[in-house]
């Protein structure tokens, strides 16, 4: 079979059965006398009866080979003898949204070669043959090898929605801008979400919306990424408010800026945001919510069947619950505490009510935007403390979120990965205090803002203490908790590595699954990978830049881990080159560096 024809089989067999099922199903109670049954079958040109309890839960399977065997029998009296004495039983079935390749090894494990199809409340919605998915097959290998291939069409479908989706939510700005007559601001805002839809459109008419694998999922994921920063560059483009003698250059600055926002890296080109137009100051922020979000949509875009959610940990770095009901249900969380937060500066203080949902919006996707220059330095005690609780609710699981509504309201229990955060959190405000000698809000507030990779500062961090920054470093590095807008490694690979040493006994006596030995493996390279490329990156920044090593390694940690904290080292100065490279390191960053191994590495996923 050639490379051509083994693609397309494994792409058929990624497909769910539901695609596949035979929807025409008869269903009958087992009470039912075995002469009605065959009148039904008859009637009905069907083969098997799926046979049903009182609950009209599905609890065995008669086919007319079982019937013919019975009714064969002399002493046997089709009127009084019924389904339930004759099916076979327990039921073998399989979820809807399993694969193909799924049924196979059910089918082939228990002998048979026919399996029920259920849905989530147990209810048979077809029945899908092994005689079908042979002709499948066939068809696959058939087909002469073609421009696109299946796996690529699968992940341009999978983009087109993705793209189209983002468009739609672009629109809050572009109206946003539109009424307060930032015409500019909304040219360029509506001119990135059409394109966006159209071009989603135009991938959607070239692909196909099907389930892929972890490496094409990967790839899904760094694509789309990448071309909602492309095409968010914009409205930068449009505002053009950077001082530059050529165009790579405004496009450099646009292309990073956009990158700092729909990746929540938050490092800024602007020393003074408020000259910028409201709704642009708007926009940036929104972008951000958008990246920080977005992982949700394009999980459950790329890996809709539950079954194959619950084996990728790795990749979204935390435990799942059912994303389905997470996606619509987290939506409506974050709403709540953009507006709750807004609101709450607004009361104490904070007049402008854009600028308000402004910081919100970047507070709680631990993005790290200002709209003002000054607007965190003037605040109160009780808007730090706003601010605090913000970056900490990012910074959380969005399991924790979603049992806030779905579980017991407002009485979440706290895993031991948030537990974990907390008690890093404390302790590191506690050593800060001791050596930087700074204000006590502010003592506070950096660990909190370095912890949560939100990146919120009132001054540069070039002034600090070489202890200072290294405690602010270590806590980008660790980052929030797993599965939530935080950067960094996560919290959830560090405790992945206690399993280390059960490993290492485990080897002769293969304790650990090939799945919890692949976790270990991919912590430990992402672990190493993070502090390895903010290093060499710390050492191009100083090059290029002249800047102290250690105030370019703040700058490279905030970039890698998507931290946001900055001192003073990358500007509107340095080389375009320097940037473009910076913001594909905060792509990087954003995928946590997982979604390129994925996609380099497939012993990783094999």
């Amino acid at each position: 079979m050639s490379v051509e024809a083994q693609k397309s089989v494994s792409y058929v067999l990624s497909k769910q059965v539901s695609q596949f099922m035979d929807k025409d199903v008869l269903i009958l109670h087992q009470d039912t006398s075995t002469a009605t049954a065959t009148r039904l079958l008859q009637r009905y040109a069907r083969h098997d009866i799926i046979v049903t309890d009182d609950k009209m839960l599905p609890v065995g399977i008669v086919t007319d080979e079982d019937i013919l065997a019975q009714v064969s029998d002399v002493t046997v009296y089709a009127e009084t003898t019924n389904l339930k004495q004759i099916m076979s039983s327990p039921l073998v079935t399989i979820d809807q949204f399993l694969t193909l390749r799924n049924a196979l090894e059910i089918m082939r494990k228990n002998h048979i070669r026919k399996l029920p199809v259920i849905s989530k409340k147990q209810v048979v919605v077809g029945m899908v043959y092994q005689a079908t998915i042979a002709t499948a097959i066939r068809k696959a290998t058939a087909i002469h090898p073609r421009f696109l291939s299946p796996p690529v069409k699968a992940i341009l479908g999978n983009l087109g929605f993705v793209l189209q989706f983002s468009g739609v939510l672009l629109l809050i700005p572009a109206v946003l801008a539109t009424v307060l007559n930032d015409t500019v601001t909304a040219t360029g805002i509506y001119l990135s979400t059409v394109l966006l839809l159209v071009t989603g459109f135009f991938l959607n008419s070239y692909g196909e919306k099907a389930s892929l694998n972890l490496q094409q999922a990967s790839v899904l994921v760094f694509a789309s990424l990448f071309l909602l920063i492309l095409f968010g560059t914009i409205p930068y483009l449009y505002v053009s408010p950077y001082e530059v003698e050529h165009e790579v250059e405004l496009f450099a600055n646009s292309f990073f800026s956009s990158a700092a926002g729909f990746t929540t890296g938050g490092i800024s080109l602007f020393d003074t945001p408020e000259d910028l137009p409201k709704s642009f100051t708007f926009y940036r922020s929104f972008t951000q919510l958008i990246g920080g979000m977005s992982f949700i949509y394009l999980v459950i875009t790329a890996f809709y069947p539950e079954s194959k959610l619950q084996a990728m940990r790795g990749f979204i770095s935390g435990k799942t619950l059912h994303l389905r009901e997470l996606f619509a249900t987290i939506t409506v969380i974050f709403a709540v505490y953009i507006v709750i937060i807004a609101l709450l500066l607004y009361i104490f203080g904070e007049r402008d009510i854009i600028d308000n949902f402004s910081l919100a919006m970047s507070t709680v996707s631990t993005g790290g935007f200002v709209p003002s220059s000054t607007i965190l330095q003037d605040m109160l005690v009780e808007e730090y403390i706003v601010l605090m609780g913000a970056m900490i609710l990012g910074a959380l699981p969005f399991t924790f979120h979603y049992a806030f509504v779905r579980k017991r309201f407002l009485s979440p229990k706290l895993g031991k990965e948030v537990l974990v955060f907390f008690a890093i959190l404390a302790g590191a405000v506690v050593i800060f205090s001791l050596v930087s000698g700074l204000d006590p809000i502010r003592s506070v507030f950096y660990p909190i803002s370095a912890g949560t990779t939100a990146g919120l500062q009132i001054e540069s961090l070039d002034g600090l203490s070489g202890a200072s920054q290294t405690i602010l470093v270590l806590l980008m590095f660790i980052g929030g908790c797993g599965f939530s807008t935080a950067g960094g490694i996560k919290i959830f690979r560090f405790l992945q590595l206690k399993n280390i040493v059960k490993a290492l006994r485990a080897t002769t006596r293969n304790e650990l699954s090939d799945e919890n030995k692949k976790e270990i493996l991919t912590a430990v390279i992402v672990i190493s990978l993070f502090p390895i490329i903010a290093f060499f990156a710390a050492i191009h920044l100083a090059d290029v830049t002249g800047a102290e090593f250690n105030d370019a390694f703040v700058e490279a940690t905030g970039i890698i881990t998507t931290g946001g904290l900055w001192a003073n080292v990358i500007t509107n100065d340095v080389n375009p080159t320097t940037k473009i490279v910076m913001s594909f390191l905060m792509i990087f960053g954003r995928l946590e560096i997982i979604a390129v191994l994925y996609i380099f590495i497939p012993k990783l996923i094999t």
